[in-house]
């Protein structure tokens, strides 16, 4: 095995049929998911997108799929790292609400206009429909060289949309609107194939539920913990068949999340320190560089050579909805040892798809590409299934087993106390008003008017490590 640093030789990653006669115009009409298949293009280093048609006449734009934010925004004005923009001035339909949004991340940000528009989806439900749309009219490190998309399709809860949970998320407008089920569902198809490749790899987003021929096997079902990211509860992690056996709120702090607009699998940085110990002593590789596991180089093998049979496979244990019960769902090396580079005519160099995080276990594209996954809203829910696509010369490399007691892990895994952001906003607000209070005072006491200052710190910033613009790219 040969390393080389990765700085000097990948690219950035990013933040994830018929024509879509999807959806009859009358209350009994009847949802065609099959027009949704293979809709999306992509690949896990520059995330998934959707073709999208904004505003009258319509202006066709790609958008990334990222079920670990809240808003709708596109690209509002030219910028030299895409290749197409929305214009509202150009379409009859835009009216704008005069709000300004702006989301910030620890690397990067976007400030825009908030508006609404209607949108079609060629590959998406039938008809149209009016969506609250974010223009993007300044931005920093969001749009990078070299995505093929031009937006953000944000899906989680209303509770992280900017500048406040009353924004309609776009899919509660469908919902709403198109009267569709309250689910959606996600398949990638990167298994195996080169990271910011071609961005041809296929994938699907079934808009109002499940499309059996996405799946093989059983559905396994973990409950939502909080509706505002995906949150769900992982009991374990086990690294060739051995538990970790670490508590397993480490494995939740201080949430566990599942996010498609994540490249990696991130990881708490206790588990993540585990997790690379348990690999590098269970695979057959001697003396492997610490700059493979921290992202800092790629090991490089023959092409002839397939480097997969050197690691073991990763095991994720989640909660079922019966709490006495959990299942797992385990990835093999071909997910987590990603491709990214050739060198000349014999080397094919890789990455470690897994990274640490300061604040979250992130289920990103790493573990996705391996499973559909089902976002039931309705019943609130996350569902897994093996994924047809999540194969590597012909066979899978994802599972799903279970079910296994819980009689060995603590009845709950997720901390009670959780300062969540919008909880960090009214604290915020709080000590704002305190401070006003005490700058009554002063003026009265002291007749002085001191300035009272409010200082941003990074719980003023949207800035959770599993949607941080560093990380979609990293």
């Amino acid at each position: 095995v040969l390393l080389r640093p990765a700085s000097a030789s990948r690219q950035q990653d990013a933040p994830g049929a018929a024509d879509g006669l999807a959806l009859a115009s009358d209350p009994g009409g009847t949802l065609n998911f099959l027009a949704m298949v293979e809709n999306l293009q992509g690949d896990s280093g520059r995330g998934y997108y959707l073709e999208m048609l904004i505003g009258t006449p319509p202006q066709a734009l790609n958008i990334l799929v990222d079920t670990g934010s809240s808003n709708f925004a596109v690209a509002g004005v030219p910028d030299p790292d895409v290749t197409s923009y929305f214009n509202p001035e150009l379409s009859s339909t835009y009216r704008s609400q005069g709000v300004e949004v702006t989301v910030k991340y620890s690397q990067g940000s976007w400030t825009g206009v908030l508006g609404t528009d209607v949108i079609t989806m060629p590959k998406g439900l039938d008809g149209s429909y009016t969506i609250n749309i974010a223009t993007i009219l300044e931005s920093e490190n969001f749009f990078l060289p070299g995505v093929k998309w031009h937006g953000i399709l944000g899906l989680a809860y209303d509770a992280l949309a900017k500048p406040s949970s009353s924004v309609e998320t776009f899919f509660d407008s469908l919902v709403r609107q198109a009267r569709i089920p309250n689910i959606f569902s996600l398949q990638m198809c990167g298994a195996g194939l080169p990271v910011s490749g071609s961005g041809t790899n296929g994938g699907s987003l079934v808009l109002g539920g499940i499309e059996p021929s996405l799946y093989t096997g059983d559905i396994w079902y973990t409950p939502i913990k909080e509706e505002w990211y995906y949150q769900v509860e992982i009991l374990k992690l086990e690294v060739g068949g051995q538990n970790l056996e670490l508590d397993c709120t480490e494995y939740n702090a201080d949430k566990a999340i599942v996010d498609s607009g994540t490249t990696l699998l991130r990881l708490p940085e206790k588990v993540f320190s585990a997790v690379v110990q348990a690999i590098a002593r269970t695979s057959l590789i001697q003396e492997f560089s610490s700059g493979f596991w921290t992202g800092s180089q790629l090991a490089c093998w023959d092409r002839a050579e397939k480097p997969w049979s050197l690691f073991p496979k990763l095991s994720i244990y989640l909660r079922d909805e019966n709490s006495s019960r959990s299942f797992r769902i385990s990835i093999l090396p071909q997910l987590y040892i990603q491709p990214i580079l050739v060198i000349g005519d014999n080397l094919q160099c890789y990455r470690f798809g897994i990274s640490s995080s300061t604040n979250a276990l992130v289920i990103g594209a790493t573990v996705m590409e391996g499973f559909y996954v089902i976002f039931d809203r309705a019943q609130r829910r996350v569902g897994f299934a093996v994924s047809p696509c999540a194969e590597a010369d012909g066979s899978p490399v994802s599972e799903i087993e279970g079910p296994f007691t819980t009689a060995d892990v603590a009845s709950n895994c997720v901390s009670s106390v959780s300062f969540h952001e919008p909880v960090l906003w009214i604290a915020s607000y709080a000590l704002m008003s305190l401070c006003g209070i005490i700058l009554l005072v002063l003026i009265v006491l002291l007749l002085i008017p001191p300035r009272c200052q409010h200082r941003y710190t990074d719980n003023d910033v949207v800035n959770d490590e599993s949607s941080l613009v560093r990380h979609r790219w990293k």
